[in-house]
This record gives C-alpha cells, structure tokens and sequence, in this order.
C-alpha cells in the first residue's frame, strides 16, 4: 500500500530516492564531531574491536553455546565448573559495517514529506558517510524486493558506492515478494565479510517469531544495532477525516471519524514498527525509532555512540 503522494522519476527524494541527495550527506557528516566509537581506530587505520575472535589477548570465558568452536574450550574452567565454557579473545581487525536494508513494497509508503523507502535510504547513506570517516569499511545487503549484496568497501569510494547501490534499488519496480526477516538475517550471517558492526534499518513489517534467534546468532559476530523507520499514522492516532491511498495503481478513500476506527487503523499500521521496536528492546541491542520526516542524522549517530555538531 503506498499513499497519492508526487510521484516523479528523477529522484525527487518523496517518493524516489533522490542519488544526489545522497551523495550530499558527505557534507552534513564532515560537519559532525564523532563521538568515540565503540571500536577505536588506531594510526595504522585499523581498530581494536570489542569483538571477540582469534586474536592473542585472552578476554574472559563464558558458557559455551552451541556454534562455538570447540578448539577454544576453556578446559580449566570446565573441569572446575562441569559446565562447558568457551575462551574469548578479542582482536584487532579493521573496522566494517553491514548495512541490512528492507526494500519490502510496505516501505513505500508516506503520508508526511517522503515514503519510508526514502528515509530508509536517507539514514543508510548518513550510516555509510559516518562509517568511512571513522575509517571503517562499509557494504550494504538489501532484502525483500531487492535481495543484492554490495560488498563492503573503504573509504569515500565505499560510501558513493552504497549511496549508488540505494538510489538503483529504489529505481526497480516494487513487487509483492516477501522475504521473512528471519531469512535476510540468515543470508547476512553469511555475507558478514568480517563486519564489526551490522545496522538493520526496517519498518519490521517483515519481522517473523525465528528473527529473534537469527538477531542473536548475529550478535556473537557482530554488533547489532536497529534502526525503525516508520510513518506518522503508524506511530499516533490520525486526525479524524478521509484518507486518500494508493495500492497497486488503484485509488480508494479510508474514512476515519470515531476514535475506535483511529485506533484500529493505527494499530493495524503500526504492528512491524511496534514488533521490531519490541524485539530490539527484548535482546538489549541499540535501537532508534524515526519517522518520515524528521532528520536521521542524530537517530543514525547515536546508534554508533553519539555525536556533537562541529564548533
């Protein structure tokens, strides 16, 4: 379902992503004073990760679960305990974010200032010019409508190619596939590419029961953090009158006048927000909610530590 608003094919960041918008958020980022990130870059251009890999440095040791590589058993531990645990190390490595992003025909919808397809582009592109001044690597794996993968890449030359990557996938034709997120977070486990970090950006329409063991697997690789893009009607009762909309090339007109047909239709709306907003919540990963119209670049930036404007 998408709602009557202008539709043009030139990008005109409503309806369709707009590429040189985009590209433009270089400058709204180089104005940005990054906070420390969670990971810390050092001269040589890589970063001591939080994560925990096959480096030398021993971290600590925990219960084993089920995947973890049984030559690292803390055998000690073990005997001691009777319970299996698992050495951590962390290592160093150089820094990489994966983009998730939901291309799913529901986010291309917007009743305020632009579709959440668009915003949804417009917060990947702030993550990605964020990530390269950090000096991180940055790829992004676009799932429902578009299932593609841009492997990530460093630098200023790894961002253009993400913002170009969002503007092309927005250009394809919508189509009713639907690809359970449980599924798409499968696929990233595979394409991590070494990933530090994963940003999932969606509207959770998507969001199945099995995400949530998907979502946690992804955390013992990578952090996770989730950004919830949504519309205004899928956040707060609608004002009382008629509502023009869009689906599949046909017009119709929702009447909406007593308070129980506001709340039935905004609950009806806002159920992906609400249920990936609640998951997010459920396993303590970071997680933003924004609407259509507001600026990402705070909701984006606070995700990877926060961030202060420029003096």
């Amino acid at each position: 379902m998408s709602v009557a608003l202008p539709h043009r094919t030139d990008g005109d960041g409503c309806s369709q992503v707009s590429l040189a918008e985009l590209i433009a958020l270089r400058e709204r980022i180089a104005r940005t004073r990054a906070a420390p990130l969670l990971s810390r870059a050092a001269r040589s251009g890589q970063q001591s990760s939080r994560l925990y890999g096959r480096g030398m440095d021993y971290a600590e040791s925990r219960i084993y679960q089920a995947g973890d590589d049984v030559r690292r058993l803390d055998w000690r531990l073990t005997a001691r305990s009777g319970k299996l645990h698992t050495k951590l190390f962390q290592e160093d490595r150089e820094g990489c974010l994966l983009i998730l992003l939901d291309t799913h025909a529901s986010m291309r919808f917007g009743t305020r200032v632009r579709f959440k397809s668009v915003q949804a582009a417009r917060s990947a592109a702030v993550a990605a010019w964020y990530a390269v001044r950090a000096g991180e690597r940055v790829g992004v794996m676009a799932f429902g409508h578009a299932e593609q993968l841009l492997r990530p890449q460093a630098g200023s030359r790894g961002a253009l190619a993400v913002c170009g990557a969002l503007a092309a996938w927005d250009a394809q034709a919508t189509s009713g596939k639907v690809e359970p997120l449980s599924d798409a977070l499968t696929r990233a486990s595979r394409v991590l590419h070494g990933a530090s970090r994963v940003l999932l950006i969606s509207d959770g329409f998507s969001c199945d029961t099995p995400a949530r063991q998907r979502l946690l697997d992804l955390t013992r690789h990578a952090g996770v953090s989730v950004l919830v893009v949504a519309d205004a009607l899928e956040l707060s009762l609608a004002p009382p009158g008629r509502y023009p909309l869009e689906h599949a090339g046909e017009r119709s007109e929702v009447l909406l006048q007593s308070e129980r047909q506001r709340s039935e239709f905004q609950s009806a709306l806002g159920a992906g927000p609400a249920r990936l907003g609640e998951l997010a919540k459920s396993l303590g990963l970071r997680c933003n909610s924004i609407d259509t119209a507001i600026d990402p670049l705070d909701a984006v930036t606070a995700l990877f530590g926060g961030a202060r404007p420029g003096r």
